[in-house]
């Protein structure tokens, strides 16, 4: 059965790997293990270990304490953002959508958070 904290730590890595724009087998590779371990670590299939999880932060160049950021939040209970998915770093389309921002330059992604604000609050 698996653990929460491990599917947890699971996703955040698979959210870190993706948004860096690197594979399975490239973080693999990196960290000394085979790219199937990688895949049974953002499942939460298997634990990582402490180790193992400090060769990750530094590959992904992340703190350790990364992998755990949101983990003790819960949903809002009166259904506020509803709209939004139970878990956004499952939405491949809103990964997709940050992935883009950060990639426009820093003034201009500034002017587009606050259009999408305006447009947020007139919806």
């Amino acid at each position: 059965m698996k653990h929460p904290v491990d599917v947890h730590v699971g996703k955040r890595i698979r959210h870190r790997r993706w948004m860096s724009g690197t594979t399975q087998q490239q973080l693999a590779e990196k960290v000394g293990i085979k790219f199937q371990q990688i895949q049974k670590y953002e499942t939460g299939m298997n634990r990582v270990s402490a180790s193992r999880l400090w060769d990750i932060a530094k590959v992904l160049n992340v703190p350790v304490s990364f992998f755990f950021e949101g983990l003790d939040t819960q949903p809002p209970a009166d259904g506020v953002n509803s709209d939004m998915p139970g878990d956004i770093l499952t939405d491949k389309e809103a990964l997709e959508l940050l992935r883009s921002y950060y990639a426009i330059p820093e003034n201009q992604r500034r002017r587009l958070f606050d259009l999408a604000r305006v447009l947020s609050e007139a919806a």
